[in-house]
């Protein structure tokens, strides 16, 4: 099983290696590595998908990363999606191969592009919300908020309590009526650079699926 591990460590060169180097003493195999967001503060924020060696636990992952000076473990959970990553001008290219099915294939891709666990369009039209396309294990779209409407910009949404601990990142879908986003159960957290991604997606999607 793979795990997804999200790791905050200084922008500097070697900063990288170091965290690599101390994961491949710990018995962990480095499956791949993706640079989330670049913060001011000189913070990168990058995820690992790692590959435990057998007897080897995730705290000891985690164990050896925190002895590195000012490198923080954000999360560390199983992630099952890693061999069927989608990059964001993947997810772009296979809009464009079917501009008629744009919002639904941006529903489809976003989980494997954000980590998420699921992803729905949701539009509210005289009051009412409904989903016309939505993942497999996307909850219950009757418990949507309507206070989530009208939407301006990619934001961080509160999820219904139904819905449990549940992430929300949400963007504008062609209106401010109509929104996709995506949901993450317990975390990571959303971060500003992800939602500046989902923005960017879903205003690629809204312009393919009108023309």
């Amino acid at each position: 099983m793979t795990h997804l591990l999200r790791i905050a460590l200084p922008d500097v060169p070697g900063s990288l290696g170091a965290v690599a180097s101390a994961l491949g003493r710990a018995g962990v195999n480095i499956e791949a590595i993706e640079i989330v967001e670049h913060r001011g503060d000189g913070v990168a924020v990058d995820d690992f998908f790692i590959r435990l060696q057998p007897g080897v636990m995730p705290d000891a992952a985690v164990s050896a990363v925190m002895t590195l000076d000012a490198v923080e473990v954000q999360w560390v959970s199983r992630y099952a999606a890693s061999g069927n990553l989608h990059l964001d001008l993947e997810a772009v290219e296979m809009i464009a191969q079917e501009p008629s099915r744009a919002y639904e294939i941006l529903t489809d891709v976003l989980p494997g592009v954000f980590r998420g666990d699921w992803a729905m369009v949701v539009v509210r039209e005289g009051g009412v919300v409904r989903a016309p396309s939505m993942t497999p294990g996307a909850p219950r779209v009757s418990d949507a908020r309507s206070d989530w409407f009208p939407i301006s910009g990619a934001t961080r949404l509160d999820a219904p309590a139904a819905w449990g601990s549940t992430l929300l990142g949400a963007a504008p879908l062609g209106s401010p009526e109509r929104l996709v986003l995506f949901g993450r159960h317990g975390g990571p957290e959303i971060l500003s650079s992800e939602l500046a991604r989902l923005s960017l997606l879903a205003t690629l999607a809204a312009s393919i699926g009108q023309t």
